[in-house]
């Protein structure tokens, strides 16, 4: 074996040890439901929300309803990516969040500009962070964070 083909394959080898050392998608066992006014409801588990296009929202304020507001970083789908994708009404005038405990809230549309279902917070994986506040969150940039529904199953869309 010649120096350059050493090296190469040494370099392919290093390659492939960084890649595989990377944070690798959580084994989550959960399902997103897209329901409601579409054309196809839809059931994505976490695992295909992890390969979707991520977006990132640095530097979001998170106003608290008790305690500190504090500014937060996350990555997640665009909520427009999913809407898309089972074919939302245009003229949808909310939606309706559903979490694993019970608790929903209706968000209206204008509200929802630039949200993202989130799986990570800080670069973290949100299941990792705080389990108990996950794996999943609705992030609304442009609302106070007592509408930003953790733990989320279902995203009713509504007219």
């Amino acid at each position: 074996m010649t120096k350059k083909n050493t090296a190469l394959l040494t370099l392919v080898l290093l390659m492939g040890f960084l890649v595989g050392c990377g944070a690798k998608v959580p084994n989550v066992d959960w399902t997103l439901k897209i329901s409601g006014e579409v054309a196809t409801p839809l059931e994505l588990s976490f695992a295909d929300l992890a390969k979707m296009d991520q977006t990132d929202l640095d530097d979001i304020m998170m106003e608290k309803s008790t305690g500190e507001d504090e500014v937060t970083s996350w990555s997640g789908v665009k909520l427009d990516d999913i809407l898309a994708q089972a074919g939302a009404a245009e003229d949808y005038v909310s939606l309706t969040a559903i979490a694993s405990d019970g608790y929903s809230i209706e968000i209206a549309k204008e509200e929802l500009t630039g949200a993202i279902v989130a799986l990570k917070d800080s670069g973290e994986w949100i299941d990792t962070v705080t389990p108990d506040k996950g794996p999943i969150r609705l992030v609304t940039p442009l609302t106070p964070a007592n509408r930003w529904v953790f733990g989320i199953t279902e995203l009713q869309v509504n007219k």
